[in-house]
């Protein structure tokens, strides 16, 4: 494992994929209530088998070496912060954020208009909105605010 800036940050493996994909359906479902069950199932493939692999990752794990959140960047753009439930509120995405931007080069994002949890904490660290799209990458009606760093994370 890697100790930047946090000893529970490390790589991860493509035999970890379906762990993360549960780590990133236990998050939708308890942020993104906006979705419906048809719309999970929908997703879920595609960030097992087309999103993952694309992606630069880092996983964030407990002291028995479990994933509890991961982040993904790719072409200086975080694509993906997901965290498990129950490990919410713990520093989990303030250390993978900071990951992201200090060595992934990642200063942008987009976040979902209708996850305000999400809004408030890219905005307290450090993003601003700089634009909106009516519709998500697959073009479903899911607003994305357009977000660019503005200032180090606090």
């Amino acid at each position: 494992m890697s100790t930047y800036p946090d000893q529970h940050l490390s790589t991860v493996e493509v035999g970890e994929f379906a762990l993360l994909t549960e780590i990133w359906e236990q998050s939708v479902r308890a942020t993104h209530d906006f979705l419906s069950e048809a719309d999970i199932q929908d997703l879920k493939p595609k960030v097992l088998n087309d999103y993952l692999p694309l992606m630069a990752l880092r996983a964030y794990r407990d002291d028995d070496g479990n994933l509890q959140g991961f982040i993904g960047a790719l072409n200086g753009k975080i694509e993906m912060l997901f965290i498990a439930p129950d490990s919410r509120g713990r520093g989990i995405g303030k250390a993978l954020v900071r990951y992201a931007v200090d060595i992934m080069g990642a200063h942008a994002l987009d976040v979902n208009e209708q996850n305000p949890q999400a809004l408030g904490f890219y905005q307290r660290m450090g993003f601003q909105v700089t634009g909106r799209s009516a519709a998500d990458g697959q073009g479903h009606p899911f607003p994305l605010l357009h977000m660019t760093l503005a200032t180090a994370p606090a």
